[in-house]
């Protein structure tokens, strides 16, 4: 049961990602080639492979992460604070600091991760990407061979799916229904590619990214019938 979870264990986390190049004619001849093979199901005759390479970002062999976002709730007695922090600029050094941070701080038995199809994108990028920078993967993201079911991180659309494993819900669907403020801002996922290579704003995304961090751990606490976080109780880092 969730609500036996200790809150200080967990570390809620969200990661924003874009292409790996700025658009598709800055890949080399194999790489163009890999790209137009690996998305030839999905755009079929809709889309040139050019015109679909917005989306590579949602890979970890043609994307990169430019953010990852973090919180934790500190509760001592009645005073609850939930704290977030970020991780952003060169990748290499985003995960080597994201690494630190689990491995100094969240690497016992009891800590887990949390996040919104967390088990279907965050970690798995995470770990792929560690591995492609050759950064070493701490324990917590290291989970080859292991079962879904022997994964201990925590996952808010798992969760909310109650066994039925073709649903799909949004995090922005969840917040509406469950009565929690949007976390979206002035840009969706789709957009962060532009925001980061075109407008060169990395400030709106990590602000985008922390909101949809406070949203995660929102919607822990609503799946908890807990009360939510009030603007006093969230700490920027």
């Amino acid at each position: 049961m969730i609500e036996k979870i200790n809150l200080n264990n967990i570390l809620f986390l969200d990661i924003e990602t874009v292409p790996e190049a700025e658009d598709y004619n800055a890949l080399d001849e194999e790489m163009k080639n890999l790209w137009d093979h690996k998305t030839q199901y999905q755009r079929k005759d809709e889309y040139t492979p050019e015109d679909f390479y917005d989306r590579a970002g949602i890979w970890a062999e043609f994307g990169k992460i430019v953010c990852i976002s973090v919180g934790y709730f500190t509760i001592k007695g009645d005073i609850r604070n939930f704290r977030v922090t970020s991780f952003f600029g060169e990748e290499k050094k985003i995960l080597h600091d994201f690494n630190n941070l689990l491995n100094n701080h969240f690497n016992q038995p009891q800590h887990v991760l949390c996040g919104h199809n967390a088990k279907e994108f965050d970690i798995p990028f995470l770990a792929r990407r560690m591995i492609i920078n050759n950064i070493a993967i701490p324990n917590k993201l290291n989970l080859f061979g292991k079962k879904p079911w022997e994964i201990p991180h925590l996952d808010t659309l798992e969760l909310w799916k109650f066994g039925d494993y073709k649903h799909f819900t949004s995090l922005k669907l969840m917040c509406k229904i469950l009565g929690i403020p949007s976390p979206k801002g002035d840009i969706d996922g789709s957009q962060v590619g532009h925001v980061f290579y075109v407008e060169k704003d990395i400030d709106r995304i990590v602000t985008y990214c922390e909101k949809d961090t406070i949203a995660v751990a929102q919607i822990f606490l609503r799946l908890r019938r807990e009360d939510l976080l009030i603007e006093d109780e969230i700490i920027h880092v």
